[in-house]
């Protein structure tokens, strides 16, 4: 017989709280900046975030992941917590939400897109062009639907789908 202690139990019941919390406000992200000095010409920034007007629950999730940061948005006061350092999200963000998952289909869907994503990363696929290509048609089935908006998709980065070879750099201006 296993004894399970009461700070156990609450503990599991945060989590699974948390994650429903996450279920309705939070985000998988992966972004791309331009970046003239890197190999591929590009940074894959992977993101986990919520926002709220109340900041509690973004404090509670910021101290049981013990990583991100809990920034204020001035034009509506707007508190959003941020994780974007590759290693928190790897060692700290994907397993939480592996112990406790989301439930619905389309965000599960997304957290599973997020993690093949963040195992390419894990590999360094993202510093040559056939990993990015990987992880762009990957990062294309993330958050799909209305109101999703990117700065750049897949076809800023490879013109021509066919030819991973063609990517479009940066300009540098001299």
């Amino acid at each position: 017989m296993r004894k399970i202690s009461r700070k156990d139990l609450k503990k599991e019941k945060l989590g699974f709280y948390l994650a429903g919390f996450v279920e309705g406000e939070g985000s998988f992200n992966v972004s791309l900046r331009r970046k003239a000095d890197y190999k591929v010409s590009w940074q894959v920034v992977m993101s986990f975030n919520v926002s709220q007007k109340d900041p509690t629950l973004l404090h509670i999730l910021k101290r049981e992941l013990d990583c991100g940061i809990i920034k204020i948005r001035k034009i509506d006061n707007l508190y959003s917590f941020d994780v974007t350092n590759p290693s928190d999200i790897i060692q700290k963000v994907i397993p939480y939400f592996q112990k406790y998952p989301v439930l619905s289909d389309s965000k599960k869907k997304n957290f599973s897109i997020f993690c093949d994503i963040a195992k390419l990363m894990e590999k360094g696929e993202h510093r040559n062009l056939s990993g990015l290509k990987k992880i762009l048609d990957l990062r294309e089935k993330l958050n799909e639907g209305k109101g999703r908006k990117r700065k750049y998709s897949i076809t800023d980065i490879f013109p021509t789908q066919e030819s991973s070879e063609t990517i479009r750099r940066p300009q540098v201006n001299t």
